[in-house]
């Protein structure tokens, strides 16, 4: 393969010294902790603009950009239309702290979509959105316990940092300091995949669940693709004991289909949250569900959730604008032929691979396993040695142009800006990246 870019695999001296500064003034340089390439080794790069299919940091080299601000840049960076959008907004004010027009047409926009919505609160994150769904089925169900599932991130409320141990529930205990083990004694940690682990759970606790929260394609440790039938036993385990069902759809909703995950399966969540894709590149996060759910939020009811910038003007700009490319385009059949290219592009050089790994995907979303046996459905850690060859790969692909995310443990996210040449050229760097990594090791 070959390529015209000079800077690639050499030294980035302007990334370094604005990781010096930022170490100074930011806790571990970074705003995220994942961006601190602390799982890859190394000093993060520092990214000057995106174009399309591309960043370019602050050294002037340019990478195929598999990242797209962890999912939410369904059309790339810097789309025109999303730009002229943004633009246009931008002259006529940044922020008001009073309704606009643009909330209206984003949540009309979003409930036409998705299968289960009758109204919808916009908000500035996603975590956001999911610390607010969760108070509202609490509020609903006048209960307190919450199920999630062991391999899900829904963001860093400090009621779901938690870890899952080694029965087949688990009672709560904080993953990040900082969290009172109060705040998370009424959260319970399910493994993915198991039945039975969630009708044991619910024989012993259900009249205590107020609901259960899933990544219903989960994309935080891995792309762990679940069972149909896991799904649907949610939906009516659920159902059966009073308890609301939440799918967090902030990574899968408007990236795997129009309609999320519930339009592929059928299954009609509660309460479904989003974010990433619907802020078309800005801060936005939504939840939503039926009228009689969201008749509880004030001021109609007594569950208080408030916020400044929710329903910011610019953000709504930019969401309407991705949203309406992506519905008249009909996009999602492009995204997912991107995504079949790309498979049958990288199958051939997986078996030719020199250690295990194996791609997952959803659509646009992919995963490369490096898990010695078949990907897995539930969280499973990665072997000290996986997490070398990980790492080794990582910097291979980056000194040859590719972005991956720095974790094993992430995904990698298409735009409707990558073309066919793209697909062929990453995966020729793949191959000449896993000798590369093999020879490292």
């Amino acid at each position: 393969m070959t390529t015209d870019n000079a800077n690639l695999g050499l030294p980035h001296p302007r990334s370094i010294a604005l990781y010096e500064r930022a170490c100074r003034v930011i806790p571990g340089g970074v705003n995220s902790p994942v961006r601190a390439f602390r799982a890859v080794g190394g000093e993060p790069l520092f990214i000057q603009k995106g174009a399309g299919q591309y960043l370019f940091d602050v050294d002037g080299a340019r990478y195929l950009d598999l990242v797209n601000s962890w999912g939410a840049l369904i059309l790339g960076h810097a789309h025109p239309a999303v730009v002229a959008a943004v633009t246009a907004a931008v002259r006529n004010g940044t922020t008001f702290g009073a309704p606009c027009p643009g909330e209206v047409e984003l949540a009309e926009r979003i409930i036409e979509a998705y299968p289960a919505l009758e109204q919808l609160r916009l908000v500035s994150s996603g975590t956001e959105a999911v610390m607010s769904a969760i108070r509202v089925a609490r509020a609903v169900t006048r209960r307190d316990t919450i199920v999630k599932f062991s391999g899900c991130y829904h963001g860093h409320a400090d009621h779901l940092l938690v870890a899952a141990g080694s029965g087949l529930a688990t009672f709560g205990a904080p993953s990040s300091a900082g969290v009172p083990q109060a705040f998370v004694a009424e959260t319970r940690v399910l493994p993915l995949d198991d039945e039975e682990a969630l009708a044991a759970l619910f024989k012993a606790e259900g009249g205590r669940i107020a609901a259960v929260i899933i990544e219903p394609t989960p994309a935080n440790h891995g792309l762990l693709l679940q069972r149909l039938a896991f799904l649907e036993t949610l939906r009516k385990t659920t159902a059966k004991h009073g308890a609301l069902l939440i799918f967090d759809e902030v990574i899968s909703g408007f990236r795997v289909a129009r309609g999320g995950v519930s339009e592929l399966t059928g299954i009609k969540p509660d309460i479904a949250t989003f974010g990433k894709v619907v802020g078309g590149g800005m801060p936005v996060g939504a939840f939503g569900g039926s009228r009689k759910i969201m008749a509880n939020l004030a001021p109609d009811g007594d569950t208080y959730q408030a916020g400044t910038l929710s329903g910011n003007p610019v953000a709504m700009a930019a969401g309407l604008a991705t949203l309406d490319l992506l519905t008249k385009g009909a996009l999602w059949n492009r995204l997912e032929s991107l995504g079949a290219d790309l498979e049958a592009a990288v199958a051939p050089v997986l078996a030719r691979a020199p250690f295990p790994v194996e791609l997952v995907r959803a659509g646009s979303l992919f995963w490369l396993s490096l898990h010695e046996e078949k990907a897995p459905r539930c969280a499973a850690t990665l072997a000290p040695s996986a997490l070398k060859r990980f790492a080794a790969l990582f910097h291979a692909m980056l000194a040859r142009g590719v972005y991956l995310p720095p974790s094993p443990y992430e995904v990698c996210f298409l735009s409707t800006a990558f073309g066919a040449e793209d697909v062929k050229y990453f995966a020729a760097a793949l191959e000449e990246s896993l000798l590369v990594a093999s020879k490292i090791l």
